[in-house]
Order: C-alpha cells, then sequence, then structure tokens
C-alpha cells in the first residue's frame, strides 16, 4: 500500500476503535442515572447495585477511551500537518471545548464513584447527571468538527491561505444539527441494545438472580427501545441534508450511478467502471419520490462528476446498506416490543423480561448498534472521499510527507488490539463475573439511608 492508504487505514483503525469507547461515555451515564434515580425513590437495594456496577464499567470504559482518544489527537498533527494547519484555526473552538466538556465529565465521575458516603443524595444524584450531560455534550462537540468537514463554513480562502475565520460559523455548520442528533440517538440506541443483550442473555438461560437482571433490561429498553424508535427520523433528516451539500456521497450511498430520476436500490455491487450493479433489487423511481416528491425528479448521479472526484461506490454502497439493514431490524424490534408492553398492559400477559422469543431477539440484536455505527461512520468519511474538507482539500494533499507510514501502522494496530484485550478482561472480571454469576450485594449495609432523600448521609466511621 501507499502511505496515503497506510495514513488512511491508520486513522479509519483509531477511529473505529475510539468510537466505541465514545458512544459508551455517552449511553452508559444515562443508564447508571436512571438506576439512581429509580433507587432514590423506591429505596429498591437492586436499583442501588445496578447504578454502582454500571458506574464501574463507565468508568472502565472511560479510561480506556481516553487513552484512545490521546493517541488519536496526535494522529491527526502527525498523519495530516497540512489540514491541521489550514484547518485548527477554524476547528479549534469545538475541539477545546469537546477538552473542557471530557474533563468536566472526568471530574464528576471521580465524585460519583468515590462520593456516594460523602455528599448529600441529591448531589451525588446530580454529579451523575453533569456526567450524563457532559459526555452528550462532548460528543456533539466532536460532531460539530466532522461536520464542517462535510459543510465547510467560517472561513475564506484567499491564495491558498485560510483567512477571514468565524469560529462560530464554523462550529455551527449547516450539518451540524443533524449529524448532532443522528450521532446522539445512535449512542443511546447502540448502548442500550447492547446492555439489553447481555441482560437478556442471563434471563433466558435461567439465571437465579431474576430481579437483578430485569431491572437492568427494564433501563436498557428505556434507552434503547425510544432511540432506535426515532433513528430512522433523524436518518431522513441527515440524508436529505446529504442530498443537499453532498449528492455525489448520497448517489454513492443509494448506489445511484447515472444522473436521472433514481431508483432504491437494494443489496448489489456497484462497478466503478461501466456505472452499473450486479444484483441488485431496484424500485424505480422510489429514491426520486422519497427526495423530492416525485417518482420522475432528477438526482445527480455519481456519473455528475469526474472519475477522480467520486468515492469507492463499493465500501460506501455496502456500509449504507448495513447502517439501514441494522437500523431497521432495531427499529422493527422496538416497535414489537412497545407492542407486548401494551399488550401487557391491556390482557397482564407475559411480561418483557419472561417472553423467551424477545429475550432470543435482543440477544441477537444486541450488536446491531455498534455495526450500524462503524457503518454509518464508514459511509460518512469514505463518502466524502476524495477530499478531506469537502470541496476544499483533498486528502492525497494533507497527508504527512513522512516515508514508513507502514511501521506506525503496525504499531498502532498492536496498542489498540491490546487495549481491546484489556478492556474486554476488566469488563469480565469486575462487572459481568460477578453479576452474572453472584448474588447482587446489598449496598444499603454500606450506604446509610436518610430518612429524607434530601438529607444528608451520616459521616464514614472510622
Amino acid at each position: 500500500m501507499s502511505d496515503l492508504m497506510f495514513a488512511r487505514s491508520q486513522m479509519a483503525m483509531s477511529l473505529a476503535f475510539h468510537i466505541v469507547f465514545a458512544v459508551v461515555g455517552i449511553g452508559m451515564p444515562a443508564l447508571m442515572v436512571i438506576a439512581e434515580w429509580r433507587w432514590l425513590k423506591t429505596r429498591d437495594a437492586v436499583q442501588l447495585e445496578l447504578a454502582k456496577r454500571w458506574a464501574k464499567g463507565t468508568a472502565i470504559l472511560f479510561a480506556v477511551g481516553a487513552v484512545s482518544g490521546t493517541v488519536l489527537s496526535f494522529e491527526l498533527g502527525l498523519l495530516w500537518p497540512t489540514f491541521m494547519e489550514h484547518a485548527g484555526a477554524v476547528i479549534g473552538m469545538p475541539f477545546s471545548l469537546e477538552g473542557f466538556a471530557f474533563f468536566t465529565e472526568a471530574i464528576f465521575l471521580g465524585i460519583y464513584l468515590y462520593a456516594w458516603k460523602r455528599i448529600p443524595p441529591r448531589a451525588h444524584f446530580a454529579a451523575g447527571v453533569v456526567v450524563a450531560f457532559s459526555g452528550a455534550l462532548s460528543g456533539a462537540f466532536v460532531v460539530c468538527a466532522n461536520a464542517w468537514m462535510n459543510a465547510p463554513a467560517g472561513f475564506e480562502m484567499v491564495n491558498g491561505q485560510v483567512t477571514n475565520v468565524d469560529p462560530l460559523a464554523a462550529m455551527f455548520n449547516a450539518a451540524a444539527p443533524s449529524q448532532i442528533v443522528h450521532m446522539t440517538l445512535a449512542a443511546y440506541a447502540a448502548t442500550g441494545f447492547a446492555v439489553a443483550g447481555i441482560h437478556a442473555f442471563a434471563l433466558w438461560r435461567g439465571t437465579p438472580h431474576r430481579a437483578f437482571h430485569r431491572a437492568a433490561l427494564q433501563i436498557a429498553l428505556t434507552i434503547g427501545l425510544p432511540t432506535a424508535l426515532l433513528q430512522p427520523l433523524s436518518g431522513d433528516w441527515s440524508a436529505r441534508d446529504v442530498a443537499k451539500r453532498q449528492p455525489v456521497k448520497l448517489a454513492a450511498m443509494e448506489g445511484h450511478l447515472r444522473t436521472g430520476p433514481a431508483a432504491f436500490v437494494i443489496g448489489g455491487w456497484p462497478n466503478e467502471t461501466t456505472l452499473t450493479h450486479t444484483g441488485a433489487i431496484e424500485i424505480p423511481g422510489a429514491l426520486s419520490l422519497l427526495l423530492h416528491g416525485d417518482a420522475q425528479a432528477v438526482v445527480p448521479g455519481v456519473d455528475s462528476v469526474p472519475a477522480e472526484d467520486r468515492p469507492p461506490l463499493g465500501i460506501v454502497h455496502l456500509a449504507f446498506q448495513i447502517m439501514i439493514a441494522c437500523g431497521t431490524i432495531m427499529a422493527a424490534l422496538s416497535l414489537f416490543g412497545a407492542y407486548r408492553w401494551w399488550q401487557r398492559r391491556r390482557e397482564r400477559g407475559v411480561a418483557l423480561p419472561d417472553d423467551r422469543a424477545f429475550l432470543m431477539a435482543l440477544m441477537l440484536a444486541s450488536p446491531l448498534g455498534f455495526i450500524a455505527l462503524e457503518a454509518g461512520w464508514t459511509v460518512t468519511e469514505v463518502g466524502r472521499q476524495p477530499w478531506i474538507v469537502q470541496g476544499v482539500f483533498r486528502t492525497a494533499d494533507a497527508v504527512t510527507p513522512m516515508p514508513g507510514l507502514g511501521v506506525t501502522f503496525a504499531l498502532f494496530t498492536a496498542l489498540y488490539l491490546g487495549l481491546a484485550v484489556a478492556v474486554v478482561f476488566l469488563l469480565w472480571r469486575q462487572i459481568l463475573k460477578t453479576g452474572v454469576t453472584q448474588t447482587p450485594i446489598d449496598l444499603t449495609s454500606e450506604l446509610p439511608i436518610p430518612s429524607r432523600m434530601t438529607g444528608a448521609h451520616p459521616a464514614p466511621r472510622g
């Protein structure tokens, strides 16, 4: 491979690894806050146990995410120095604010983990809310920077130099709202389904600790099901924005190869030379109808730009199809879950945690959110090629001239593989092993319960 391909591959691997932890950093704090809120309302020790276990998991994943995020920030400067030279002043604000949100999350996560017996219950709960909010805000700031790469704004190019920089206009670019909503919903849906699948497995195999896993499953579904239902709506919004600002990316996503009325293409593999499909199912006019309300509306195809300005068609189309398939399955499962919940309330039938068919479906669907997430980011990044900033900077012009990038690619691959093994081991040992094989501890003996929720905990003894 060329150094450019090694640089792109290394960045792709780093982003694919880090995005998992970034998403969990958004979703997991919400789960632990809901569990603590339910404990404050009911004084059910199982809810307290859930909050503490999920806090441990959040801390482990947050630490690994901090390492991978730090490496990623160095890679931006090492692999893409020309990009950082031109774009740093324009998108420095969202990156700086992301750092502020990150440190806020870290500080309050420390308070949440170690101040159970040292501050009043409401103050402790508020610390968890700050962790959840700052995690979501951190993700939003990063997405603002990525959205700017798709819809550049807030600067002018004069003789190849960036001038008249407006950081606010750059951060609040036209693509940011749809991408932020789509990414945030994806984070909650992916985390909710993954956690639900773990506890669904425990219930399906007949664990003796049903109360613990039922409570966990209920909270996970509270996060996962509604966001999975909303995700197709946000996806439609995002796709319409892409159609307006990056028509060639949309054409590659949808497999619309030649300009004219656009069919909805299912499956298949596009031929980049002949601009034809192999093995695709097409619904004539459906994409034109979806975008413009007219089945005969003309939609720009891949052929609307020269070959050197086209993204890799096969990868983008396949990734988009995978994302749509995963999202559709999750939304359908959410509808089924909502129907079964409504049916139970009406007929007093079998509850969702006792519905073995539903539990099996959750187990099978548990990785789909993260698969869709990885596929969606592939569409976003590969679909923008050959531009690192749409219509402004080409990726080939932004890569470092330093040779030997294959060595750094191998080293960073080994680093990420090591981190992956470490995080799986820590989660299994600290969370999954104890959560599945042992009876939940009654932490009320460790944490004195005040007579009023607003009262302070007694001072720790010793």
